[in-house]
């Protein structure tokens, strides 16, 4: 699994996915164990300078083959229980960076939670708006840029000032921010994608 991601072969990720669903395996471990460290050994070799555009977008591909075979698995094993809990999820708005936050909610939805994955490039207003609409439980943003963080703290404002009835916790994360960042406005912060399942179980603990 994880040699497929960090190879870029999406055909052979998707079958590696078939093959596991039908082996009856704990799919959770196999996606963090496999898949997901593929994905966090592609972001190694990009910040390493052994990996560029290319190789980062074939890995992407093929782990977006894998969990296009493995997510609705695990829904229809969940199907009847009871969500842990809602979120919507997002890059802020000016960020176009994608895999990381996939992997966030990859591993949300593989730990129970219902994920609502609005994409990257996300205004704060969209953020409301389907944090209204699903009666949301965590709001997730995710800004990989600097000059693209203060738009987290924008959100955190707007998430104060709505009229939402049951406000939302507020999860941040990427690569420049720190807890120190996200604490001087309220949110929770994670450093990567298991860090993130932690923080999401522990804000609604």
């Amino acid at each position: 699994m994880r040699d497929a991601v960090v190879q870029g072969d999406a055909a052979r990720a998707r079958e590696i996915a078939i093959a596991l669903v039908a082996s009856g395996a704990d799919l959770v471990a196999a996606v963090e164990h496999g898949f997901a460290a593929g994905i966090r050994r592609v972001g190694e070799l990009w910040e390493e300078g052994e990996y560029f555009l290319p190789e980062l977008v074939q890995g992407a591909e093929a782990m977006k083959a894998a969990m296009a075979v493995v997510l609705p698995a695990l829904a229809a094993g969940r199907a009847g229980s009871l969500t842990r809990g809602r979120v919507v999820l997002g890059t802020v708005q000016g960020d176009l960076h994608d895999i990381g936050k996939g992997l966030v909610g990859v591993l949300l939805a593989a730990h129970g939670f219902e994920v609502h994955d609005l994409g990257h490039d996300v205004p704060v207003e969209r953020f409301l708006a389907k944090a209204r609409e699903i009666d949301a439980d965590i709001v997730a943003a995710s800004a990989l840029l600097t000059t693209t963080m203060p738009e987290q703290r924008r959100l955190a404002e707007a998430i104060a000032a709505s009229d939402i009835a049951r406000k939302p916790k507020l999860l941040v994360g990427g690569a420049p921010t720190s807890p120190r960042w996200a604490a001087s406005f309220g949110a929770a912060h994670a450093e990567n994608a298991l860090r993130a399942v932690a923080a999401a179980e522990a804000l609604l603990a």
